[in-house]
């Protein structure tokens, strides 16, 4: 036993060893005070629970999430009988430009709102100090490890709390002790805004509940009910369980009402891990639902019985695995401002100050959340991650996907974190069946279709309460299309074509429904006919407002895409050679891409006046990026077109919408525009603080700030950096393809090109020295870059090319390429 002891210890000295030595990129949040509002409490998870953690000193408060607690339940057949009759209205309006008859007849084609993700309730740590002076405070979070510390000293007492969610014990470990024996005396409490009951049972706190049978959205004021819980139809709302089980050194524990107390302990371990009773997007939570407590209380009963030290090391390796494949090094001459506070950082950041060290830990946070949020099945991250603390939160932090639930999952290739894609991957699939099933009850199509909101339930249809709702927002027809490219780009990653094999079915039906969509128009181009570009009017008449038209810009682009990628998808299974010349047939006859008076690329197939230059959608720019249709190296006129959109758009919006612009700058190859957006995004914003404007850019935590928090900022501004360093759309490797001018000196390790390479590059005085590639799979890589190089192991030189210099050679499986900077 004494063998094992020292073997175990160490082991865990070696561990934290480890860390130190990799820590020297410093990736910690870090605050001298509590969190006040929501937005600055630290968020932790395992992809599953989540957690808020304030580091309240008397009453720490932990906010508690569960990814699949959501309202609702399996979505009905047929939502709107009467929609299909409205289309060759609609359709016949807009040949003879009626506009505004379309607009109205559109609303009449529209179904009920999503369900809401729910929050799950909070835990309270009592910890009374009377008068006792606290000084000494801090609290951070270590992204290496997924460890928050909070750190004070009461009385000449040093008190800790370290919390972290572990993937493989499905449970929140807490850790609280003190540099003195039996210091401990706290009372543990817990609550919930959805209806429940709590108990105490073996000396745990239980609290057990049921989600409402519907939540509407919070923009949604005209009912009497916002939150329903009556389930007539005997299948919507789904139950929950908590489980909060103390584990003390010295001391005891007793219980008050339903609240536990603990006295004059050493060292106090927590667990904490909750369950639902969903079983499946069409499967009722209750009478078909998973026995939530069976499952809780195993988890609670695994987890008890490991030491925490054993506890932390499992976690810490299964975090790591994930977290250490990229490293991120920018301008390491600069002052070193990690020992700073975070929000002081953004603060002087705000203020001009120069914090390259800010821009890599603002990187590696959105990797970070990514780990902590994306590992549930059928439950990808939502528009808030995993973390939301309202009953009612913005949006119903539902799945939004005209660009917020795909901006979500942009870094999950590039930034290795391949694996992270499977909830993604598998609601694609669910939301496939019932997008087929509204396919044809609302358009008599083929294939599948999907609308611009969905949910845990994969809601398919329309919103809009069935004709209440803007059809600027609500009648949006392309989200099955764009959501395929994701599938196509994971096969483009892995090279895993039995993969492809699989999903090839997907694409193909988002192709099979874009056939049926599109019509014949006067010239005879094929177009969408209804169509909208997301959430943006148009004047047309001298200042009539219109929002429904033909062909916005976004739609041709998004068909083209999923046109091109089912044709690639074929090709690569050599099948359906009948269906690939239809669809080829097809692309060749869509309206093409039109640049407009002012030399930008037309949002709409007019070159109507838009009602808001500045809008924060930049939809018509889809086939710049996330897809290619448009590109600097091959299609030099639609660039320039696309860059003078950009420029017209200006360089302000919400938080997520810089983070797109992010992304397009550095496709159009200009890096400091680039980082000028990138910059913007961690502009300092705070809730219900008046010096503070409310304005895109992130809070204290670094959460991305629309305002309010939407987390997909996050994940795309990080994919923006890797496409500032590195691009691989255009079949092959484009190394520092836009640098920024400030960026000098730096490296970054481990990200992840299409063709499954793995990619490292270093830079001095703003130039490549080398770069290494490691080929995955085999096959052919093409490199591009700014200047000429040398492969090492095979001694090729680049050649010069329109852009740059451009070199391609085969590659083994498991070898590693050297480059070598030729100047």
């Amino acid at each position: 036993m004494f063998y094992n002891s020292l073997k175990i210890n160490l082991l865990f000295l070696s561990l934290i060893i480890g860390f130190s030595s990799f820590a020297q990129q410093d990736l910690k949040l870090q605050y001298k005070q509590p969190a006040v509002e929501w937005t600055e409490a630290l968020p932790v998870g395992n992809g599953t629970l989540g957690a808020m953690v304030f580091g309240r000193v008397d009453s720490e408060l932990i906010q508690l999430n569960e990814a699949t607690l959501w309202s609702g339940g399996p979505v009905q057949k047929n939502v709107n009988p009467d929609a299909f009759k409205n289309l060759a209205l609609i359709r016949e309006a807009l040949t003879n430009e009626d506009f505004e008859k379309a607009y109205d007849l559109t609303k009449n084609m529209q179904g009920a709102y999503s369900e809401s993700f729910m929050p799950l309730g909070d835990l309270i740590l009592k910890q009374d100090f009377g008068t006792q002076k606290i000084d000494s405070y801090n609290r951070s979070l270590d992204l290496q490890t997924g460890l928050t510390l909070t750190k004070f000293n009461a009385d000449g007492v040093n008190y800790k709390r370290e919390i972290f969610v572990s993937a493989p014990a499905k449970c929140i470990v807490i850790k609280l002790s003190a540099d003195q024996l039996k210091k401990l005396s706290i009372i543990i409490d817990a609550s919930s805004l959805l209806r429940n009951q709590k108990s105490i049972q073996s000396k745990s706190l239980v609290l057990k509940g049921k989600a409402p049978s519907h939540a509407d959205p919070n923009y949604i004021d005209y009912n009497k009910e916002a939150i329903v819980y009556e389930d007539t139809a005997g299948c919507r709302g789904m139950r929950f369980e908590l489980i909060i089980k103390p584990i003390i050194k010295d001391g005891e524990i007793s219980s008050e009402g339903d609240k536990l107390i603990i006295k004059n302990a050493s060292e106090i371990l927590l667990f904490v891990s909750a369950a639902t009773s969903f079983n499946g997007f069409d499967k009722c939570p209750d009478s078909q639902g998973k026995d939530e407590h069976q499952l809780v209380e195993s988890f609670i009963k695994k987890a008890s019985a490991k030491k925490y030290n054993n506890l932390l090391q499992e976690h810490i390796s299964d975090f790591q695995h994930f977290f250490n494949r990229v490293s991120l090094k920018l301008n390491e001459k600069e002052t070193n401002k990690s020992n700073l506070p975070t929000d002081l950082r953004l603060e002087q950041y705000a203020k001009g100050e120069k914090d390259a060290g800010l821009e890599a830990l603002f990187f590696q946070y959105g990797r970070y959340l990514l780990i902590s949020s994306s590992r549930t099945h059928n439950a990808p991250a939502n528009l808030q991650g995993i973390w939301n603390n309202k009953l009612r939160a913005p949006w119903s932090s539902n799945y939004t996907t005209n660009i917020n639930l795909q901006m979500n999952y942009w870094p999950v290739e590039s930034g290795s974190l391949s694996e992270l894609f499977f909830p993604l991957d598998e609601f694609i699939k669910n939301v496939s069946v019932t997008g087929a099933e509204t396919a044809k009850s609302y358009y008599h199509a083929n294939g599948w279709v999907l609308h611009h909101n969905s949910d845990i339930w994969a809601m398919t249809n329309p919103v809009g309460d069935f004709g209440k709702g803007d059809p600027m927002w609500a009648n949006w027809y392309m989200g099955a299309n764009w959501l395929s490219r994701h599938l196509w780009e994971h096969y483009e990653y892995t090279g895993d074509k039995d993969y492809l094999k699989k999903v090839y079915p997907i694409i193909k039906g988002a192709a099979e429904f874009s056939l049926d969509w599109l019509q014949k128009d006067k010239d005879g181009y094929l177009v969408t006919m209804p169509s909208t570009s997301p959430e943006n009017k148009y004047y047309y008449d001298g200042k009539k407002q219109g929002t429904v038209t033909t062909a916005s810009t976004m739609d041709i682009g998004i068909i083209k895409d999923v046109f091109e990628n089912t044709i690639a998808a074929a090709e690569v299974l050599n099948i359906d050679s009948e269906f690939r010349q239809t669809v080829n047939k097809a692309a060749d006859q869509l309206l093409p891409f039109k640049i407009g008076n002012k030399g930008q690329l037309l949002e709409w197939y007019k070159d109507f006046e838009e009602e808001d230059p500045h809008h924060r959608h930049t939809s018509h720019l889809y086939a710049l990026h996330p897809a290619n249709l448009i590109s600097p190296l091959n299609t030099p006129d639609l660039a320039a077109a696309a860059k003078k959109t950009l420029e017209l758009r200006g360089d302000d919006g919400t938080g997520w919408s810089l983070a797109w612009k992010v992304n397009m700058w550095a496709r159009l190859l200009d890096g400091n525009h680039a980082y000028k957006l990138f910059k913007n995004q961690l502009r300092l914003t705070k809730d219900n603080d008046p010096k503070y404007k409310r304005q895109g850019g992130c809070y204290p935590n670094l959460f991305d700030a629309h305002p309010p928090f939407q987390i997909d900022g996050n994940f795309a501004g990080t994919a923006g950096v890797i496409e500032m360093l590195m691009q691989s759309q255009n079949k092959e490797i484009h190394l520092l393809p836009a640098l920024p001018d400030e960026w000098t000196d730096g490296e970054i390790k481990g990200i992840t090109a299409k063709g499954n390479f793995t990619v490292d590059i270093k830079w001095n005085d703003s130039k490549i020295t080398q770069a290494k590639i490691v080929s995955n799979k085999g096959g052919k890589c093409a490199v591009r870059a700014s200047v000429p190089f040398t492969i090492e192991n095979i001694n090729i030189k680049s050649e010069k090319s329109s852009i740059g210099y451009t070199a391609v050679f085969e590659t083994k499986k498991g070898t590693s390429y050297r480059l070598i900077s030729s100047k």
